[in-house]
């Protein structure tokens, strides 16, 4: 069956760039435009409103906490096809219209307020947005979508701080969050209008959560262990912003290096969307598991640079864009090897358990670096992250299996 249908429809599967594809891809950057813009700003923002120093903390760590419970929900809403759509549009409603209502706040619990419920909305609609985009190519292209998808999200997060910084100086803080209005209700467009509804399956009778995560296969199991090995130490990249800083003061001075800094972090944003489509492709041509594996190797490579390289502006840039590579592989290999690996009924389930094991690991390779960092010294929190991500590696590629 798999066979005929694939050369019934040989045409078709050579053109991957389709309307939903591209409509998922426009919808991504423009989002990221948005949301960046605002982030970029927002210690600035909350500093105006009088906001204590640990503001910022909370509102980031309430947000993504809700965020990964909401991408559970969004999984179960994923498996329905005709809620898919409606999902992904209130979903970008929702980060757009909440960013924007920044603008308003005049306390800084009205800002953790309006985050919230932009991150609820943001994790909701993830599994249906890959859903949509899984069913938007014939599998062996799902790389090359997947990919994309992850290039236009990261030029948007390029984008958004570069934006920021050009008005702010025109329009203040307030005008730049009334701005992102402008990116936030062009994702919502782009996604209602160029993403095609998915097709009704005849019969098809949505299962429960339960029941969901009972069709996910062993070989998926094994899969989310690799991958939950990796995000204990795959912690938030502004800790690199931290460590070149540090690095660069005794040579450079405070302020000059904190702008170097923050241009090795836009250069590592750059390599990242330059390398997502060609990672997700080349995934589609030898296979995903050992370019995946290849992906945690890098990062782990990457930490342990920082921690016996000598630490010139030459080895950061080299640091800083294999870390950048390394991001790419992995945002474009798992969610394509996820859609291999789980059957058509619970992919969206699937994709909302995967978000949720991504953001579990994040905020706990956050904080463990973090304290390691603070306690002992940055090598141990590195020696750390090197360690979880050579072990997602091994568990990946040793443990997984090939993809059905």
């Amino acid at each position: 069956m798999g066979e005929s249908s694939s050369a019934g429809s040989s045409a078709p599967a050579k053109r991957w760039l389709t309307r939903g594809v591209l409509g998922i891809g426009l919808a991504s950057l423009f989002s990221d435009w948005g949301h960046e813009a605002a982030t970029a700003i927002l210690p600035a923002f909350l500093a105006s409103l009088g906001a204590p120093a640990f503001a910022l903390g909370v509102i980031e760590g309430v947000s993504d906490g809700l965020s990964s419970f909401a991408k559970l929900a969004g999984g179960w809403i994923a498996d329905r096809p005709r809620w898919r759509k409606p999902t992904g549009i209130v979903g970008y409603l929702a980060t757009g219209l909440s960013t924007f209502a920044y603008a308003f706040a005049q306390s800084w619990p009205a800002i953790l307020v309006m985050r919230a419920l932009g991150w609820t909305g943001r994790g909701s609609r993830g599994p249906s947005r890959d859903t949509l985009l899984a069913e938007a190519v014939a599998p062996e292209q799902q790389g090359r979508a997947f990919g994309f998808e992850r290039a236009m999200d990261t030029v948007g997060a390029v984008l958004g701080p570069l934006c920021a910084t050009a008005l702010i100086g025109v329009l203040g803080t307030r005008g730049v969050l009334k701005w992102t209005l402008v990116p936030g209700l062009a994702a919502a467009v782009a996604f209602a209008f160029l993403v095609p509804a998915p097709k009704r399956a005849d019969g098809h009778h949505a299962p429960s959560f339960a029941s969901s995560l009972g069709q996910m296969p062993k070989t998926y199991w094994h899969f989310l262990a690799g991958v939950f090995a990796h995000g204990l130490g795959d912690f938030a990249p502004t800790l690199l912003i931290l460590r070149a800083s540090q690095i660069l003061t005794p040579q450079l001075g405070v302020a000059r290096a904190a702008t170097a800094a923050v241009a090795l972090y836009t250069f590592h944003n750059l390599v990242n969307a330059a390398a997502s489509y060609p990672a997700g492709a080349l995934g589609d041509r030898i296979g995903k598991r050992g370019l995946l594996a290849l992906g945690y190797l890098t990062g782990a490579v990457t930490y342990a640079g920082f921690i016996f390289a000598t630490p010139t502006i030459a080895v950061l840039v080299i640091l800083f864009g294999l870390e950048g590579v390394h991001g790419a592989m992995q945002q474009s290999l798992e969610k394509s090897m996820a859609a291999e690996l789980l059957p058509a009924k619970a992919r969206g389930s699937g994709f909302g358990v995967l978000a949720t094991v991504n953001g579990i690991g994040d905020l706990v390779s956050s904080i463990a670096v973090g304290v390691l960092w603070s306690s002992v010294s940055p090598n141990a929190g590195f020696l750390y992250a090197g360690l979880f991500a050579l072990a997602g590696a091994l568990l990946i590629y040793f443990f997984t299996g090939r993809a059905r």
